[in-house]
């Protein structure tokens, strides 16, 4: 009679015992083509280079190709061609700076030495200004100062001229007075044609407490007061007879007039300046275009009556 055989797991209510593994193979290198010239100049020139990456930092198709090279054709965006690669890739040669960017970029020396008398005249021109006003150093004499504004203010000269022109009997005193009037009517216009297109503001340490101003009057060059006074200094002594202390006080009043600008803050020296030789530029065109019986007979017909 045969031996019963034993109950098997699967009758005893136990899981099966797990397959017995194979054994592995050992893992052999893979085997590698033989390289050629290429190659080893590539293995020679150093570790690869990382595969082209896509604009978000990772290789296209989602992983790194193994065994590609980023070449010069899987660059990404090219960068704007400088002016020498164009030249060296036979373009054509870069358009040079324009005139004022090279000035701005290479100040010349004639534009330093400008800005630096710029400079100098605006810090000058706020320490003289003593009489600006009641709390400078020379506050107290603001008030004579604005006598002295007044003495060479146009419209006072225009007004006693036309006067004199009209009270006049003796037709040589005529003729200087109607002269001087044409040079007080061009010094006025020549200031506000030039005070126009410079607009160079006053200082800022000035009062617009003036006597009597226009719409130019706001800007400051150049000084009509010194131009004025120029102007009418040089005509004095010219067709004036006058005694030696008279004439010095001519000039001292012109003198005066055109530093009390300075003082009061109206004016900076540089306008100052150019005041003064206007005027005397001025006077030359008045003796050019000199009015007499003889040039203008209607003119003086006109005043004789």
């Amino acid at each position: 009679m045969a031996a019963a055989e034993p109950p098997s797991p699967r009758a005893r209510g136990r899981p099966p015992p797990p397959p017995a593994r194979r054994a592995s193979r050992p893992r052999t290198a893979p085997r590698t083509a033989p390289q050629g010239e290429g190659a080893r100049r590539r293995a020679s020139c150093g570790p690869r280079r990382p595969p082209y990456a896509g604009r978000g930092g990772t290789a296209r198709g989602g992983g790194a190709r193994p065994g590609s090279f980023l070449s010069l054709s899987q660059r990404g965006p090219a960068a704007p061609d400088s002016p020498s690669r164009r030249k060296e890739s036979g373009g054509t040669a870069a358009a040079p700076l324009p005139e004022e960017d090279c000035m701005k970029l290479n100040p010349s020396f004639v534009g330093i030495a400008l800005s630096s008398l710029l400079a100098i005249d605006l810090w000058a021109s706020k320490r003289l200004g003593v009489c600006a006003g009641e709390g400078s150093a020379w506050g107290s004499a603001r008030p004579l100062m604005k006598v002295i504004e007044v003495s060479g203010h146009g419209i006072p000269w225009v007004l006693g001229t036309f006067y004199g022109l009209c009270q006049s009997d003796s037709s040589a005193a005529r003729e200087v007075l109607l002269n001087l009037l044409f040079a007080l009517l061009l010094d006025i216009v020549m200031v506000a044609v030039v005070k126009g297109i410079v607009k160079r503001p006053r200082p800022t340490h000035n009062k617009m407490d003036m006597f009597v101003t226009i719409s130019v009057d706001k800007y400051s060059f150049p000084s009509g007061h010194a131009t004025r006074a120029a102007l009418v200094c040089r005509f004095v002594l010219r067709h004036l007879v006058l005694a030696v202390p008279l004439r010095v006080l001519v000039v001292l009043w012109a003198l005066i007039v055109s530093i009390s600008r300075v003082m009061l803050g109206r004016h900076n020296m540089t306008d100052v300046l150019f005041g003064l030789l206007l005027g005397y530029a001025l006077y030359g065109v008045v003796e050019h275009c000199w009015l007499s019986p003889a040039t203008t007979p209607a003119l003086f017909a006109l005043w004789s009556h």
